[in-house]
């Protein structure tokens, strides 16, 4: 199973709606057993008395408006509350992504480094340098979605032409992404997302 861990600052904007545009990526792809997605917060604004905030209702509406956390398209948007992030997520995850710089420095104080080259900045997938827009202090949720969508399209595309998840991804219940590597897309499912 491949694993990946979205982390921002509160876990209830950014990292949440990566998680469910990845989720629902890889449900379209009939490849939802071969992935394990989570998020999770750097800072504990959003979590009270050991109780983590829901989805912000923008955000939440904003993946709605893509048809995710509807009622055919759930994917535990309801249920989703924001947690912190933990020291021992570095040996649970295979891909730990945060959503910009000061969440970069902050996982890797936490994790004391990067020794397995585990964490990523979210629009490295996306081929582009910088933050992932931050709709909190926006307000502008359309930036944050196109920035998460590229972000998780980019790095989907990377884990289904890495040779090294040939034997979990290739099999009778999965698309066999490797037959032809210079269109590495070819038997993927193209949805409305736009790709970076």
């Amino acid at each position: 199973m491949i694993r990946i861990l979205f982390v921002c600052h509160g876990n209830i904007c950014r990292s949440t709606m990566a998680e469910f545009i990845m989720k629902d990526i890889v449900r379209k792809q009939h490849m939802s057993e071969k992935f394990h997605i989570e998020s999770s917060a750097t800072h504990t604004d959003e979590i009270w008395n050991g109780q983590g905030s829901p989805v912000y209702p923008p955000a939440k509406a904003k993946l709605r408006e893509h048809g995710i956390g509807t009622p055919d398209n759930e994917l535990g948007v309801s249920e989703k509350r924001a947690r912190l992030t933990s020291r021992t997520d570095y040996d649970k995850f295979d891909y730990i992504i945060g959503m910009d710089s000061a969440n970069i420095r902050d996982l890797t104080r936490l994790f004391s480094g990067d020794p397995e080259n585990k964490v990523y900045k979210m629009l490295e997938f996306a081929d582009r340098s910088g933050d992932v827009a931050d709709p909190w202090y926006t307000g502008n949720f359309d930036d944050t979605w196109n920035d998460c969508s590229e972000g998780c399209h980019g790095l989907f595309r990377r884990i289904v032409t890495d040779p090294k998840y040939i034997d979990e991804l290739s099999d009778d219940n999965c698309l066999n992404a490797y037959d032809d590597y210079e269109s590495p897309d070819q038997g993927l499912i193209h949805d409305d997302f736009p790709r970076g």
